[in-house]
C-alpha cells in the first residue's frame, strides 16, 4: 500500500563536519521547527508495541537525510526562501560556548561567512522533492 504525503520534511548536511557536531545541528533543528510546524502537519503518532508499550510522537511521513557541503546548503537556503519552502538551518557560529555567545557570533558573521552544518525543508512535496534532488542520500 503507498500512502502519499502533501507534504514533505528533509535535512540536508554538511558531510564535511565531524558526525558529533553533525547530529547536534540536525537536533537543533529538529527541535526547533518541529514545534513551529507542530504534531498535526508533522502528521506525529503514537505507535503502540505488541506489549502494549508507547512509543510516542514518530511521525508517519518519511524524513529523508541527504548530504552535500556548505556552499550548496548556501544555495538551496536561497532557493528555500524564494520559493517560500519553510526552513530552519545551522551554522558554525551557533556552537562553542553559551546560547548568548553563539547569538552574539552570529549577529558579527557576515551571511557569505558563515559555514552551514545543515538545513531542514518543510513543505509541498513536489515542491520540496524538487529542491532537492540533486544531493545525495547521507550514508
Amino acid at each position: 500500500m503507498t500512502i502519499q504525503f502533501s507534504n514533505k520534511m528533509v535535512a540536508v548536511m554538511n558531510e564535511k563536519v565531524e558526525p558529533g557536531i553533525i547530529m547536534n545541528a540536525l537536533a537543533h533543528m529538529c527541535i526547533g521547527f518541529g514545534s513551529e510546524i507542530g504534531k498535526e502537519l508533522l502528521r506525529l503518532t503514537n505507535y503502540v508495541d505488541a506489549n502494549g508499550g508507547e512509543h510516542p510522537c514518530i511521525s508517519e511521513m518519511p524524513f529523508m537525510i541527504l548530504k552535500t557541503n556548505s556552499n550548496k546548503i548556501r544555495g538551496l537556503r536561497l532557493a528555500a526562501q524564494e520559493k517560500s519552502v519553510r526552513f530552519v538551518d545551522f551554522t558554525n557560529t551557533m556552537t562553542i560556548g553559551s546560547y548568548i555567545e553563539q547569538i552574539e557570533r552570529t549577529k558579527q558573521t557576515e551571511e557569505a561567512e558563515l559555514i552551514y552544518y545543515g538545513i531542514v525543508l518543510f513543505g509541498d512535496w513536489e515542491q520540496v522533492s524538487e529542491l532537492t534532488k540533486k544531493f545525495s542520500l547521507w550514508k
